[in-house]
Formats: C-alpha cells, sequence, structure tokens
C-alpha cells in the first residue's frame, strides 16, 4: 500500500506546538461544526497535540472520536490534553493517512486539519479517508494557503519569509497553497462534484498580543524546528538566510499597525 513519502516541514519543536495547541474546533472547523450529532464517531487526522480533537469529543458526548497521528511522539500531549479536559470518549492511535488501519465504513465523520498540505499524495490519503467513512457520512479537509496569507506592514523580510517558505515545503514533498487545490483533489480522489461543498474561512491576528503571538512563535520556528535542519540540509537555504528571516518576524512583529491574514480552503463531502 501507499505510504507516506513527504517530511513534515514543522516538526513538533516547541515553537510549533505553541501553534497546534491555539487551535479549537471553533477556531479551525468551524465549518464543520453544524453538521456534528451527538451519536457521531470521528476519525481526527493529524491530531497534532489533540487540542482540536478534545473539542470535537464533546460535539459528539455519545458517540467517539479517535485521534490519529503519524508521528507517535505528540501523542502522549494529546492524551494529557484529553485527561486534564475530563474527556472520556477520546482515543489515540498512530498510522499513515495514505493506508488507514480501519475498516471500510468505520466513521462517521473524517477530519483533517493542516494535513493534506503536508503529504506526499494527497489525492490516495483523500481516498482513504473516503474509503473509511461510512454510506451517508462525511470527509472534512481544511489547509492553508501560503501564497494568499497577507499581511501589513509588507516589510522586505517577510516577503523573503514566505518565499523561502514555499520553497522549502514542496522540497519536502507537500505543498503549501493546499487550500486552494482541495477541491480538485477530491476530484481526482473520486468524489463527486455535486456531493462536495467547498468554502473558506482566515484566522486574522491583530490586537498586541496576537501579533506578538504569531511573530514570535514564527521567529522561533524558522530557527529553531526542524524547519531549519530541512531547509539547510535540503540546500534551499542557509542558517543565515533563516537567522535573517527571524529577524524580520521580530522586526514586523514590533510594528504598531501589524495586522495578519492567513486564509484556509475548506471541504466538506458527503459520501
Amino acid at each position: 500500500m501507499p505510504q507516506e513519502s513527504a517530511t513534515y516541514t514543522h516538526g513538533h519543536h516547541e515553537s510549533v506546538l505553541r501553534s497546534h495547541t491555539w487551535r479549537t474546533a471553533q477556531n479551525s472547523c468551524a465549518y464543520l461544526l453544524p453538521h456534528l450529532k451527538p451519536h457521531m464517531k470521528i476519525l481526527d487526522i493529524g491530531c497534532g497535540p489533540g487540542t482540536i480533537t478534545a473539542d470535537l469529543a464533546t460535539f459528539v458526548p455519545e458517540g467517539e472520536i479517535v485521534g490519529l497521528e503519524y508521528a507517535p511522539e505528540v501523542l502522549k500531549q494529546a492524551q494529557s490534553c484529553a485527561d486534564e479536559r475530563g474527556v472520556k470518549n477520546i482515543s489515540f492511535a498512530t498510522g499513515d493517512v495514505h493506508d488507514l488501519p480501519y475498516e471500510d465504513g468505520t466513521f462517521d465523520v473524517v477530519h483533517a486539519h493542516q494535513v493534506l498540505q503536508h503529504v506526499g499524495d494527497p489525492v490516495q490519503a483523500l481516498r482513504e479517508m473516503r474509503r473509511v467513512t461510512k454510506p451517508g457520512g462525511l470527509v472534512a479537509a481544511r489547509d492553508s494557503d501560503y501564497t494568499a496569507f497577507t499581511y501589513f506592514p509588507e516589510l522586505p523580510g517577510m516577503a523573503e519569509w514566505k518565499e523561502t517558505y514555499l520553497r522549502v515545503a514542496r522540497a519536502n514533498g507537500g505543498e503549501p497553497n493546499a487550500g486552494r487545490q482541495l477541491h480538485s483533489w477530491a476530484r481526482k480522489a473520486g468524489y463527486e462534484k455535486d456531493k462536495v461543498a467547498s468554502s473558506s474561512s482566515v484566522w486574522c491576528f491583530r490586537s498586541d498580543e496576537e501579533i506578538q503571538w504569531w511573530s514570535g512563535l514564527w521567529a522561533d520556528r524558522i530557527v529553531a524546528s526542524s524547519f531549519a535542519e530541512t531547509a539547510t540540509k535540503g540546500g534551499q537555504c542557509t542558517m543565515r538566510d533563516l537567522e535573517r528571516v527571524s529577524l524580520a518576524w521580530r522586526a514586523w512583529g514590533k510594528e504598531e499597525d501589524a495586522w495578519f491574514a492567513a486564509l484556509h480552503g475548506e471541504i466538506i463531502y458527503t459520501k
């Protein structure tokens, strides 16, 4: 069976988890929430530290949710998150989205947030997501679209960051503009066009607290996470380049009128 061929661009450094643990069902999959029913069984692919997973569990109090992660080292944190919140209808497992370890038609909802941009074959991933979904069930995916990220002020170093990120992510085997392609990938995976609903939403950072948080985590992520190692080893840039980009993020974060919007594409497929 197909296996993961891409390298996860971000890894699980503290600067990355700083962002991932901020994510909730409300700010990361609001498009899905109106479709959830209390009895549903959900598979949350790429669950990371489990904050979205634990939130989704509260929407299915009579059902259950499984958080699936390719990298097992982060699942301890995910379980701790569930334990701290007292969430009981939740479990975690490891697996590859290209070859999911479940029988056909196992889940009412199969969900992936910020996953398909990082995998080697998003079309195969969507095929597998559809396979393990029950007839009448839902496949839901949301992904960033980095080229469409916009910000103010447009400092030169920020443009270098975006160009560097796009180059490194693609060299790792992913597609950082996944958001705009989700509907197309779904069609290639065999999803019927009239059963795919497409939408978009943004994260917007504007308050002083938000700007300091967002700029700080990116300034750290660029030089301290596995992004730096894969970028330099792959020859996409030097450490000096990354340090310059990191400083640009810090400078941008000090701008009084700083503003950032991150666009995401979304799809919901009804099987």
